[in-house]
C-alpha cells in the first residue's frame, strides 16, 4: 500500500483539476487527478503535501483541514490517499508534470475522466460542498 497526499484546491468558488501524462499504466494515463504525490519516508502528511504542490505547481497552498481518506487498490498496486481542503490565490497555469488543467464548479467535476482512487473524493465534496457555493 503506497501512502500518497492529494489537495483539493479552490480557487474562489471552483476546484483545481490536472490532467495526468503518460504512464507506464494505462489506467492512470491521461485521468484527472487531484494534485499531491507520495509521502518520503521522514514526512508528515502536511510536510508532504506542500512539497508535492510546490513541485507540481510552484505555488502556495493554505491547508484549511484534513478531508478523507480513501484506500483504493489498482491492478498493480494499492494506494491509501490522504486529502486536504486547501485555498490558494496565486496559480498562474503553469504545469510542471501534467499536460492540462481545469477550474471548475464542484457540480460540474464528473464532466472529467477522472482517477479510480479520486472518484469517492468527487462523490464526498459534491455532497458536502455542492449546494454551498
Amino acid at each position: 500500500m503506497i501512502e500518497v497526499v492529494a489537495a483539493i484546491i479552490f480557487i474562489e468558488d471552483k476546484i483545481l483539476c490536472l490532467k495526468r501524462g503518460y504512464s507506464k499504466y494505462d489506467y492512470v494515463s491521461f485521468k484527472y487527478e487531484f494534485p499531491g504525490g507520495k509521502i518520503k519516508n521522514d514526512e508528515s502528511y502536511i510536510d508532504a503535501l506542500n512539497r508535492e504542490i510546490k513541485e507540481e505547481l510552484s505555488i502556495d497552498i493554505i491547508i484549511q483541514k484534513k478531508y478523507k481518506i480513501i484506500t483504493h487498490n489498482y491492478p498493480d498496486f494499492g494506494i491509501k490517499l490522504h486529502s486536504y481542503i486547501c485555498i490558494t490565490e496565486d496559480f498562474n497555469g503553469k504545469l510542471y508534470e501534467h499536460t492540462d488543467y481545469k477550474l471548475l464548479k464542484i457540480n460540474d467535476l464528473k464532466s472529467l475522466n477522472w482517477l479510480e482512487a479520486d472518484i469517492p473524493l468527487i462523490d464526498d465534496l459534491i455532497i458536502d460542498y455542492g449546494n454551498k457555493l
